[in-house]
Formats: structure tokens, C-alpha cells, sequence
């Protein structure tokens, strides 16, 4: 039986070399790449069967890599491996249409039956991830909304959004993004001047009522 051709692209060299490891002996890792762009040369001159790719990168994220490659490219599949598991992600990247979502934390095997899945054109979720798009479809998360919201604040801004309204210490937001605390300081500044919100915690109960957290 031949190999699925399959592309990596994540922005963390580790992490590539994780999932190439577990994966290599099942399929035919056919290239890897950090960032949109190289994500969409090396998938336009390699045209892998299913490409693994995190929602946030440089140059765009997965959702940019999905848009241009897919009219290009209809018969590749993709699917999102990312740590993050907000809705706006889920949804976000299910629009720009990949075929389904797993988080980082999947297992090697796991990850295999995910790839083989969506190369046949299944939809793959975790339970939890699959209830944020039967909730969009349902109309419970208003996504519209939602999307206006975080459109006004930046890559930067959403990840120190997300981790202040988990409840964690600027220091320890400041450890987790490789940045200083005077800089999360002025992220959350600037987050809830452009949410219009006045504390901590306005900005946690406004997550929370998205599903963002």
C-alpha cells in the first residue's frame, strides 16, 4: 500500500522533529516548513496528501496557508495540530477549510488514524473541540461576534489575552511567551482598551462567555 505524502508546518523545530518521529515509519513525511510561506512553496512543488499545520505561525498562520493552497491544491487535505484550544481557533481554521482539529497533546497513534482519516475526507475532532463547531452550527457561540472582537487585537495580543483570562500571573504569561512583564503589561493594556473592559476580571468573564479559554 503507498504511504500518505504528508507535510509539516509549525514554527518550532522540536516540535517538528516530535511529530516526524512518530510518524515517519506510517507515512512519507514529504516536507516540513516553519512559516506560511515556505508552508506554501514546499506544498506547491510537493502536493502531500494531508498537511499537519499549527493555527498560529508567522506570516499568517494556518488559516493563510489553507486559503492560498487550497484553491491551488483541492485534493490536499489539511489538519490543524495546535496547542490551543479556543473556539475561535477551531472554528477560525474549519472555515478557511481544514477537515479537522487535534491538539498538541495527541498521542502517536492517535495522530496516524487522524492523518488517515482526513486523507479520506472524515472530519477529525477531540470531543471537546467538535462541540465549539456543533455549537457555532447551532448558533450557541455568536462567531460573528465573537470574530469582530478579536479582529481588533493582534497574534500577540489574543495569546496574552487567553492566558491573563486563565487566570495566570503576568510573570507567569511573561515565562510561558518568552517575553518581558513590562511587555505583557503593555499587551493587557492594550487588550482592554480595545475590548473596552476596565479589569482582570471583566476581561475573564468576556472570555469566558466566548469560549475562549
Amino acid at each position: 500500500m503507498t504511504k500518505l505524502r504528508v507535510a509539516i508546518v509549525d514554527d518550532h523545530a522540536m516540535f517538528r522533529a516530535g511529530v516526524r518521529s512518530e510518524i515517519r515509519d506510517t507515512v512519507d513525511i514529504v516536507s516540513e516548513a516553519e512559516d506560511v510561506e515556505s508552508a506554501i512553496a514546499a506544498s506547491a512543488e510537493q502536493k502531500p496528501d494531508v498537511v499537519l499545520l499549527d493555527v498560529h505561525m508567522p506570516g499568517g498562520g494556518g488559516m493563510e496557508v489553507i486559503r492560498r493552497l487550497h484553491v491551488r491544491q483541492p485534493a490536499t487535505k489539511f489538519l490543524a495540530l495546535s496547542v490551543s484550544d479556543a473556539a475561535e481557533d477551531v472554528i477560525g481554521i474549519i472555515r478557511a477549510g481544514a477537515r479537522g482539529y487535534v491538539t498538541k497533546n495527541i498521542s502517536g497513534p492517535e495522530l496516524l488514524d487522524a492523518i488517515a482519516r482526513v486523507a479520506v475526507g472524515d472530519a477529525v475532532f477531540s470531543p471537546r473541540l467538535a462541540g465549539f463547531v456543533l455549537d457555532a452550527f447551532a448558533g450557541t457561540i455568536e462567531i460573528a461576534h465573537v470574530d469582530e472582537d478579536l479582529d481588533r487585537l493582534t497574534e500577540r495580543e489574543r495569546e496574552v489575552m487567553r492566558l491573563i483570562a486563565r487566570g495566570y500571573a503576568y510573570k507567569e504569561v511573561a515565562k510561558e511567551l518568552f517575553i518581558s512583564v513590562k511587555t505583557v503589561e503593555t499587551h493587557v493594556s492594550s487588550v482592554l482598551r480595545k475590548l473596552q473592559l476596565s479589569s482582570r476580571h471583566e476581561l475573564t468573564r468576556w472570555a469566558n462567555d466566548r469560549r475562549l479559554i
